[in-house]
């Protein structure tokens, strides 16, 4: 754009020079103007569109049932709702002792994106498979992932595992590698303490 008014000129050269000036540049002040409030506009739609679609991911997610988890799987796939709310439908069928399903949803939540929520998962799974009285797959299980934060409640439930399948050597192991993964103040230190005595 040239310069708006160049200074030493008289009141009319200047009135001439911003009409010139107007004419000369003003279709592209309107047009930045368009597409400024345009920009303005699809940002706000496209942020009410996203917040419209959290509320009803959340709504399905807080729904807990099959229909919900369905609906949020095809049409809220990227949704943080959905792999909470597959660990939830997880936890109804292995309450209701339907493992099978159970471990289906768990399956694809191991190796999923949330690291908090495939370690959940996994413990979920190696509890069923306990449950099960499948123990060799329950311990490979927790073998086959990095527990960090949850090196502890891996432990103890590889000493559950253990005394399930009689062998109480590794129990009290794992019960004490537990113990000393888990912080002192825990309420966890007590329990797997009596898990610990009832082997002696």
């Amino acid at each position: 754009m040239k310069n708006f008014i160049e200074i030493g000129k008289t009141e009319d050269e200047q009135a001439q020079q911003i009409k010139k000036w107007l004419k000369e540049n003003g279709p592209q002040i309107i047009a930045g103007i368009v597409l400024g409030l345009g920009g303005i506009w699809g940002l706000g739609a496209y942020k009410a569109h996203e917040y419209q679609q959290t509320i009803e991911a959340r709504a399905l997610y807080l729904n807990s049932n099959t229909a919900a988890l369905e609906e949020l799987n095809t049409n809220h796939s990227d949704s943080g709702y959905l792999p909470q709310a597959t660990l939830m439908q997880a936890k109804i069928a292995a309450k209701d002792k339907n493992y099978k399903l159970a471990l289906q949803h768990l399956s694809p939540l191991m190796n999923g994106d949330n690291s908090l929520i495939a370690k959940v998962a996994t413990i979920r799974t190696a509890s069923i498979l306990l449950e099960l009285g499948s123990f060799s797959e329950a311990i490979a299980t927790l073998d086959n992932t990095t527990a960090g934060e949850f090196d502890g409640l891996y432990s103890q439930l590889k000493g559950d595992i253990y005394v399930a399948n009689n062998n109480i050597d590794e129990a009290k192991k794992y019960y004490r590698l537990a113990l000393s993964q888990i912080s002192k103040d825990s309420e966890l230190q007590s329990l797997i303490n009596i898990k610990l005595a009832d082997l002696n």
